[in-house]
Protein backbone atom coordinates (compact mmCIF):
# COMPACT_ATOMS: atom_id res chain seq x y z
CA UNK A 1 0.00 0.00 0.00
CA UNK A 2 1.04 3.10 -0.78
CA UNK A 3 0.25 6.57 0.43
CA UNK A 4 1.30 9.89 -1.32
CA UNK A 5 2.56 12.68 1.02
CA UNK A 6 2.14 16.31 -0.35
CA UNK A 7 5.85 17.83 -0.91
CA UNK A 8 4.91 20.49 2.27
CA UNK A 9 4.90 17.47 4.42
CA UNK A 10 8.33 16.02 2.72
CA UNK A 11 11.16 16.00 3.71
CA UNK A 12 11.95 18.50 1.75
CA UNK A 13 11.76 17.09 -1.64
CA UNK A 14 9.93 17.80 -4.70
CA UNK A 15 7.60 15.74 -6.07
CA UNK A 16 5.66 12.95 -3.72
CA UNK A 17 6.97 10.46 -1.06
CA UNK A 18 5.76 6.98 -1.28
CA UNK A 19 5.14 5.36 2.52
CA UNK A 20 5.01 1.53 2.21
CA UNK A 21 3.28 -0.52 4.68
CA UNK A 22 3.24 -4.46 4.93
CA UNK A 23 1.02 -5.36 7.26
CA UNK A 24 -2.86 -5.28 7.44
CA UNK A 25 -4.62 -3.37 9.52
CA UNK A 26 -5.36 -6.13 11.57
CA UNK A 27 -1.55 -6.78 11.48
CA UNK A 28 -0.84 -10.08 9.40
CA UNK A 29 2.06 -10.05 7.10
CA UNK A 30 0.86 -9.35 3.64
CA UNK A 31 3.30 -10.73 0.61
CA UNK A 32 5.27 -8.15 -1.77
CA UNK A 33 3.45 -7.20 -5.19
CA UNK A 34 5.61 -8.55 -8.12
CA UNK A 35 6.15 -4.68 -8.72
CA UNK A 36 7.57 -4.57 -5.02
CA UNK A 37 9.58 -7.34 -5.77
CA UNK A 38 11.08 -5.90 -8.81
CA UNK A 39 11.89 -2.90 -6.94
CA UNK A 40 13.65 -4.65 -4.52
CA UNK A 41 16.18 -6.59 -6.90
CA UNK A 42 15.95 -3.17 -9.03
CA UNK A 43 17.75 -1.53 -5.99
CA UNK A 44 19.57 -4.31 -5.06
CA UNK A 45 21.43 -4.70 -8.60
CA UNK A 46 21.94 -0.70 -8.39
CA UNK A 47 23.82 -0.74 -5.42
CA UNK A 48 25.06 -4.40 -4.45
CA UNK A 49 24.37 -4.22 -1.04
CA UNK A 50 21.01 -5.39 1.35
CA UNK A 51 21.07 -2.27 3.58
CA UNK A 52 21.37 0.33 0.70
CA UNK A 53 18.71 -1.65 -0.86
CA UNK A 54 16.44 -1.86 1.65
CA UNK A 55 16.59 1.84 2.18
CA UNK A 56 15.88 2.52 -1.20
CA UNK A 57 13.04 0.03 -1.63
CA UNK A 58 11.57 0.43 1.70
CA UNK A 59 11.97 -2.39 3.23
CA UNK A 60 14.09 -4.77 5.88
CA UNK A 61 17.57 -6.05 4.68
CA UNK A 62 16.56 -9.40 5.12
CA UNK A 63 13.61 -9.37 3.05
CA UNK A 64 16.17 -7.96 0.10
CA UNK A 65 18.56 -10.91 1.31
CA UNK A 66 15.61 -13.60 0.99
CA UNK A 67 14.85 -12.23 -2.74
CA UNK A 68 18.35 -11.90 -4.20
CA UNK A 69 18.86 -15.47 -2.40
CA UNK A 70 16.07 -16.48 -4.11
CA UNK A 71 16.62 -15.31 -7.53
CA UNK A 72 20.71 -16.40 -7.57
CA UNK A 73 19.70 -19.70 -6.76
CA UNK A 74 17.42 -20.16 -9.96
CA UNK A 75 13.70 -19.90 -8.15
CA UNK A 76 11.15 -18.07 -8.98
CA UNK A 77 11.04 -14.82 -6.59
CA UNK A 78 7.26 -14.27 -7.25
CA UNK A 79 5.99 -17.85 -6.71
CA UNK A 80 4.28 -18.07 -2.98
CA UNK A 81 6.28 -19.84 -0.30
CA UNK A 82 4.61 -23.13 0.84
CA UNK A 83 5.06 -23.71 4.86
CA UNK A 84 5.26 -26.23 6.92
CA UNK A 85 1.78 -26.94 9.28
CA UNK A 86 1.46 -28.24 12.55
CA UNK A 87 -0.41 -31.15 11.02
CA UNK A 88 2.18 -32.43 8.63
CA UNK A 89 3.57 -34.84 10.96
CA UNK A 90 0.05 -36.17 11.37
CA UNK A 91 -1.35 -36.03 7.64
CA UNK A 92 -0.64 -39.57 7.48
CA UNK A 93 -2.56 -40.94 10.63
CA UNK A 94 -5.81 -38.72 9.14
CA UNK A 95 -5.91 -40.35 6.09
CA UNK A 96 -5.47 -43.62 7.52
CA UNK A 97 -8.72 -42.29 9.55
CA UNK A 98 -10.47 -41.13 6.78
CA UNK A 99 -9.75 -44.79 4.57
CA UNK A 100 -10.67 -46.98 7.34
CA UNK A 101 -14.23 -44.49 7.81
CA UNK A 102 -15.11 -44.83 4.17
CA UNK A 103 -14.82 -40.53 4.93
CA UNK A 104 -17.13 -40.60 7.51
CA UNK A 105 -15.07 -40.02 10.64
CA UNK A 106 -15.51 -36.10 12.12
CA UNK A 107 -12.93 -33.53 12.48
CA UNK A 108 -13.65 -33.25 16.02
CA UNK A 109 -13.25 -37.07 16.58
CA UNK A 110 -9.92 -36.89 14.83
CA UNK A 111 -8.80 -33.85 17.08
CA UNK A 112 -9.60 -35.80 19.74
CA UNK A 113 -7.26 -39.00 18.82
CA UNK A 114 -4.72 -36.61 18.07
CA UNK A 115 -4.32 -34.85 21.46
CA UNK A 116 -4.49 -38.02 22.41
CA UNK A 117 -1.33 -39.01 21.00
CA UNK A 118 0.57 -35.79 21.56
CA UNK A 119 -1.03 -33.61 18.54
CA UNK A 120 -0.41 -29.71 20.27
CA UNK A 121 -2.48 -27.72 17.20
CA UNK A 122 -5.95 -26.61 17.12
CA UNK A 123 -8.83 -27.78 16.49
CA UNK A 124 -9.52 -25.37 13.47
CA UNK A 125 -6.40 -26.57 11.86
CA UNK A 126 -7.35 -30.21 12.16
CA UNK A 127 -10.51 -29.19 10.84
CA UNK A 128 -9.11 -28.00 8.11
CA UNK A 129 -6.72 -30.77 7.31
CA UNK A 130 -9.61 -33.55 7.73
CA UNK A 131 -11.84 -31.20 5.32
CA UNK A 132 -8.79 -31.75 2.67
CA UNK A 133 -8.06 -35.13 3.40
CA UNK A 134 -11.62 -36.18 3.18
CA UNK A 135 -12.05 -33.85 -0.60
CA UNK A 136 -8.98 -35.75 -1.67
CA UNK A 137 -10.44 -39.11 -0.32
CA UNK A 138 -14.07 -38.48 -1.72
CA UNK A 139 -11.92 -37.44 -4.94
CA UNK A 140 -10.81 -40.96 -5.50
CA UNK A 141 -13.83 -43.02 -4.83
CA UNK A 142 -16.56 -41.25 -6.73
CA UNK A 143 -19.60 -43.27 -8.45
CA UNK A 144 -18.67 -44.27 -11.76
CA UNK A 145 -20.52 -43.37 -14.90
CA UNK A 146 -21.38 -46.07 -16.26
CA UNK A 147 -24.09 -45.79 -19.22
CA UNK A 148 -26.88 -47.92 -19.66
CA UNK A 149 -26.91 -49.35 -23.05
CA UNK A 150 -29.68 -50.82 -24.49
CA UNK A 151 -29.92 -54.20 -26.18
CA UNK A 152 -32.73 -55.64 -28.73
CA UNK A 153 -34.44 -58.51 -26.88
CA UNK A 154 -34.35 -57.28 -23.27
Amino acid sequence: MAVAVPPAISSGGVGLVCLRTNRTPTGGIVKKSDREIMEILEAFDLTKTPHSAAQLAGCDEKTVTRYVAARDAGADPFAPVQRESLVDPWRAKIEEWIEASHGKVRADVVHDKLVAMGYDGSARTTRRAVAGAKKAWKAGHRRRYRPWIVEPGM
